[in-house]
């Protein structure tokens, strides 16, 4: 459908009645001292009237629609007193500043002398709902391509007043007047093929009234009046604040966004040998700015606070000019720019630069990193542009690695699964003569069959468990058709007892660990996670038939385990919850252990040397039968315990030669051996007097 936005046709409706000729109260100095004229008396500061002000701002919101917007948005210029007077018409050739300010100047002021009682902005309001009525060369170009269907082809509009309303009640009053204009010439149009009916109309009513004075009109938002018109009102002092109001309005109605380029180097006027920095201030499509909006980098810098709205400037810096015209940037987008302030010398001498062939390279300011340019300003064709460019990877080098993405580096992609997928939705030609039992089209069924096979189909390795594994390929491919055969049934059955049979093993899973700490979730909670991920996948696809539903019911059955299972499976948790908490805790307790192990071997040692001492001191406790002799524990490894630290091994060999010791009578040679050397012939020295190791040979 061919429609027409509101922006399409616009029309300002300015009052030239005798109260417009009031004064603004806004003093304009008109001379400015110089060494030169030092002794000439300046002149006195004038004041601009209401009209002026509403025709200079006017033109400005003119002005910058004309620049961004040369051929498909129009104006239509109305004024306003004791008659209405159209200054242009729809055509093109009209649609120029130039055109509307000699009709202006042949207009010329009110006149304050005039009846105020014959003077009404009553008459262009009911002429701005006419001239909304005519069709526009765009729209008979749509009607005419469309022949039998024209009236699909919309007609919308907004009217822009600039008055100096009385009260609410007047503005009231506008508002039902043209709310009857339009309803009665919808009823013109219908019987015309030169009038087009209004299908929807926005009126902006702007009441301007003197600085220093209260306003008697107050501001409204935007109020739907009637299903064909919407109104607003905004109560603006003339002067600036009205230039600020309509600049605003401007962007607001005609989508445009700005942009601030900051450190222009330029010369001084006074002294040709010095440059300053200066800032111009440019308005521009917002699509300019889109790249910043998708990615959230946006600079909002420079944020200045407007009378009745607050108004965003995106910063860029100025980089040096290329000289060289011939290279080329591969850009994205390019917008008409239109300066906000057209006539001071900044922005002029921007523009001269421009349209002298020179392109100037814009960079985002940044704190850190490297330099981003990402705009450039060029002219083509007398007009100058605001080129977006792609700061990213561009699409003329080499494709970028799969493993690219928004989010940063991901590997885990299901490549190969994915190309199974594309094989598995290829479209081929189908013959004419081809016949489908369900009267689908070949298209309506591969769209179906694509809507099938994506219910559930995860991207990423890691975020699935399932199609890691190939004992769930046989569901996994059964269960997206359209129609399940017996066999089918059999078979998903089969896979799902299967997976039973693994959990029931304790099989392992594979279960991705990115992202988790440790060897990831335990194998109760793996199997959890899977049989969740394959009950999703099967509720995706169990309305289909009954016979999807019946393999839901399996998985559901076979996920209710008896309460002995349950009870398996608890102490099979607890069981891997304390190996996990030994392979976490594991370099702790290795180093506790031999200290630990130290101490208890050192406290039994002690006790067994108390009883020792108790038996063999007391006379009232003579020593059993079987008490079998104790070793001395400086006797056992006499060398070891004097060299620091204990090994693991020798406490534990410690332990068992203690333990044996109590076992059995203790060998004669054993208990009275020193060094672990048993001296053999003791009594040779006695009786010979002779030592009984000579030269480290014993003597015979």
């Amino acid at each position: 459908m061919k429609m027409f936005s509101v922006a399409h046709k616009t029309v300002f409706v300015v009052d030239h009645c005798p109260y417009m000729a009031e004064s603004s109260r806004q003093q304009v100095e008109c001379d400015v001292l110089t060494k030169s004229r030092a002794q000439v008396i300046p002149l006195a500061p004038v004041s601009k009237s209401l009209w002026t002000c509403a025709v200079e701002c006017s033109m400005e919101y003119c002005r910058i629609l004309f620049d961004v917007y040369p051929k498909d948005k129009l104006v239509n210029y109305i004024v306003s007193d004791s008659e209405f007077h159209i200054l242009n018409t729809w055509r093109r050739e009209d649609q120029s500043t130039h055109e509307l300010m000699s009709a202006l100047a042949a207009v010329g002021p009110p006149n304050p002398r005039e009846d105020p009682e014959c003077c009404s902005i009553l008459h262009g309001l009911v002429a701005a709902v006419e001239a909304l009525c005519k069709i526009t060369e765009l729209q008979h170009e749509k009607r005419t391509a469309l022949m039998d269907t024209a009236e699909r082809v919309a007609n919308r509009g907004r009217i822009i007043c600039l008055t100096n309303a009385k009260s609410n009640t007047n503005v009231r009053m506008l508002e039902d007047c043209i709310q009857e204009t339009i309803s009665e010439q919808n009823k013109l149009a219908a019987g015309s093929d030169r009038l087009m009916a209004i299908q929807q109309c926005e009126l902006v009513l702007v009441h301007i009234y003197p600085q220093g004075e209260d306003t008697l009109v107050s501001d409204r938002p935007k109020k739907e009046i009637s299903p064909l018109l919407t109104s607003e009102v905004h109560s603006v002092r003339a002067g600036r604040h009205l230039a600020s109001k309509l600049n605003i309005l401007v962007q607001q109605h005609f989508d445009l966004a700005s942009t601030t380029i900051t450190n222009i180097p330029m010369k001084e006027e006074q002294h040709a040998n010095t440059s300053a920095n200066y800032d111009v201030e440019l308005l521009h499509h917002r699509d300019a700015h889109m790249e910043f909006f998708k990615s959230g980098d946006l600079h909002m810098a420079g944020t200045s606070t407007r009378e009745n709205g607050v108004k965003e400037t995106m910063t860029l810096k100025w980089c040096t000019p290329r000289t060289n015209s011939i290279e080329l940037h591969y850009c994205t987008g390019a917008y008409r720019i239109s300066p906000t302030d057209v006539n001071s010398r900044p922005s002029s001498c921007l523009t001269n630069f421009l349209l002298n062939g020179r392109s100037v390279l814009l960079e985002q300011p940044r704190k850190s990193g490297s330099k981003v340019i990402s705009h450039m300003l060029s002219s083509h064709g007398g007009e100058i542009f605001l080129h977006v460019l792609n700061s990213n990877r561009s699409t003329l080098e080499d494709p970028p690695s799969i493993s690219e993405g928004c989010g940063g580096r991901v590997t885990d992609y299901r490549i190969t699964d994915f190309g199974e997928f594309m094989r598995d939705n290829r479209l081929t030609p189908v013959a004419e003569s081809s016949h489908d039992p369900s009267g689908k089209l070949p298209v309506e069924r591969a769209k179906a069959q694509l809507e099938r096979y994506t219910r559930y189909w995860p991207m990423i390795i890691s975020q699935t468990t399932i199609f890691n594994m190939q004992a769930v390929v046989p569901l996994a491919n059964l269960i997206v058709k359209e129609v399940l055969t017996e066999e089918d049934v059999l078979t998903c059955q089969k896979t799902i007892y299967n997976l039973v049979d693994m959990e029931r093993k304790n099989d392992p899973l594979p279960i991705s660990t990115v992202g988790s700490r440790g060897k990831g979730p335990k194998r109760d909670e793996q199997y959890r996670i899977m049989w969740n991920e394959l009950e999703t996948l099967v509720k995706t696809h169990a309305g289909a038939t009954d016979r999807h539903q019946r393999v839901l019911d399996c998985i559901v059955a076979c996920r209710s385990k008896p309460p002995e299972e349950e009870e398996r499976k608890k102490r099979g948790r607890k069981r891997e919850e304390r190996e996990d908490r030994t392979e976490k805790n594991g370099s702790k307790e290795t180093e506790d252990k031999s200290w630990q192990e130290s101490e208890r071997l050192k406290g039994l040692l002690e006790k067994d040397e108390q009883e020792s001492e108790v038996i063999k001191d007391s006379p009232d406790s003579p020593e059993p039968l079987n008490k079998k002799p104790r070793l001395i524990p400086e006797d056992i490894h006499p060398p070891e315990r004097a060299k620091g630290p204990a090994t693991l091994l020798s406490m534990w060999t410690n332990r068992i030669t203690v333990a044996n010791s109590r076992k059995h009578q203790e060998f004669f040679g054993r208990a009275s051996s020193v060094n672990s050397k048993f001296e053999l012939y003791q009594n040779l020295k006695e009786e010979n007097g002779m030592d009984a190791h000579e030269n480290g040979k014993a003597s015979r």
